[in-house]
């Protein structure tokens, strides 16, 4: 792995960084919507409800790991930038140790509590048993899937998003041929029914942690689990109160956005499965243009912490620039072929032409709104980089709790179930507004120094 060359324009650093990171996102897109049609297509709309129901609550474990990942990332891009690989090493390790004592805990109490939780959300009754089956196999491979993401996330922290990339195209394929293949029982594989991506996936992340070991070994990487990274990984009380000082913000920033999905779910069940459905095609999609926005600006908080740790603050604002320019090419495209095309990707996991209509004009309410959530992202992500989160955070978490979900309930009583959507620009614009203020009246007037 390199530091970024200073020479390089700030652009093709941008480009070398994003395009593994951006097709890594594609892949986890890919899949899960690939999932969702054949679920949709072999199991039907109740089954793509059921698993729909699910998604929040694998988030809201999901979102404990980003967080641990973000502050990570921060720490050991200015340890990279610095050129400390012995910090690097004892930063990874401690942090990856108890990301794996969250999957743990996510596991035993996730399982236990995952009818109550489900029935909670108000999930319709017709979906019910099929939406805690799943969610049990979920829960108890979420120990591999919070250290498989988590491990990514580190890698990212030295320039590295090749490795994650190839370690995804191992588990996506791996997990994209075996799900037909368990609904139907083909090969002699036994029929799982609902589970079946479930277990899919787990077989693919298994073995695409095997690969990624076996890579970073081979190549000496900084990160490669060898003896001294393994001897790193205790919970080193002092790297973690840092990790946590900035993770902990984002985690709970996280958690509120999931917290928020899941009053935004108890809305959607309310109107029914065909409206549940419809929910879960329309997160397919805005995932797709979402996760690239949040690629840019996690591009901009890892070159940010290293500028910090190489002590090149002049480099700061021209990196938020390129990254808001960015956002307008990237996310900005994605978002007109999301108009564009709608109708046909909706289409390919709803068969039923009510739910898809439905679907598709929920999508077109919001999708445009993306490319301000990118925005206000990048602005936290630079922010980020020099362990300013606390008032970025509130302002995010502000909007979601006082402006969002307020607007989601005013308006679905308004307008019906199209109410519900409206209510992410009003918050995301907020979100904008809010952050912009923030960096221009106080954080450029802050003082960086490096946190490790």
């Amino acid at each position: 792995m390199q530091s970024p060359n200073p020479l390089r324009p700030l652009w093709q650093t941008y480009l070398l960084f994003l395009a593994p990171m951006v097709l890594s996102n594609f892949l986890q897109s890919m899949s899960g919507t690939v999932n969702s049609i054949y679920i949709g297509q072999m199991l039907g709309v109740q089954a793509l409800a059921a698993v729909s129901g699910m998604f929040p609550i694998v988030f809201f474990f999901i979102a404990l790991v980003i967080g641990l990942g973000a502050g990570a990332g921060v720490l050991i891009g200015q340890a990279w930038g610095a050129r400390e690989t012995h910090l690097v090493k004892a930063i990874a390790g401690a942090t990856l140790l108890l990301g794996g004592l969250i999957g743990l805990t996510a596991a035993v109490l996730g399982s236990v509590f995952a009818r109550s939780a489900l029935v909670g959300l108000g999930t319709p009754a017709d979906v019910l048993d099929d939406a805690v089956a799943y969610a049990h196999v979920m829960l108890w491979i979420m120990p591999s899937l919070l250290v498989f993401v988590l491990f990514t996330q580190l890698l990212r922290g030295v320039s590295d998003t090749l490795s994650p990339l190839l370690a995804l195209i191992v588990s996506t394929g791996v997990g994209l041929a075996l799900t037909p293949a368990l609904i139907r029982g083909w090969l002699w594989l036994p029929p799982m029914g609902i589970q079946s991506a479930a277990w899919a996936g787990l077989a693919g992340n298994l073995l695409a942690m095997g690969l990624l070991a076996w890579r970073l070994l081979n190549k000496g990487h900084p990160l490669a689990p060898d003896r001294e990274f393994f001897a790193a990984m205790k919970l080193d009380m002092a790297i973690l109160g840092k990790v946590l000082r900035i993770g902990l913000p984002t985690g709970l920033q996280m958690v509120v956005l999931s917290l928020s999905e899941l009053v935004i779910l108890a809305l959607v069940n309310q109107h029914g499965s065909q409206a549940t459905a419809a929910y879960g095609a329309v997160t397919q999609i805005v995932n797709y243009v979402q996760f690239p926005a949040l690629s840019i600006a996690i591009t901009a908080s890892i070159l940010g912490a290293q500028a910090i740790g190489a002590g090149r603050l002049e480099r700061m604002g021209p990196i938020l620039k390129t990254g808001l320019l960015i956002n307008v090419c990237l996310t900005g495209s994605l978002v007109v072929l999301g108009y564009l095309l709608s109708h046909w990707l909706l289409g390919s996991f709803l068969t039923e032409e009510a739910t898809r209509t439905l679907a598709e004009h929920l999508l077109h309410i919001m999708l445009w709104s993306l490319l301000v959530f990118g925005f206000q992202a990048i602005i936290g992500g630079i922010m980020r980089a020099s362990g300013t989160v606390m008032v970025p955070v509130a302002i995010s978490i502000f909007c979601v709790l006082c402006v969002q979900l307020p607007a989601a309930y005013l308006l679905d009583a308004k307008f019906g179930l199209q109410g519900v959507w409206m209510a992410f620009p009003v918050a995301y614009l907020g979100m904008l507004a809010l952050q912009t203020l923030y960096y221009k009246l106080v954080w450029q007037h802050q003082k960086i120094e490096r946190l490790v």
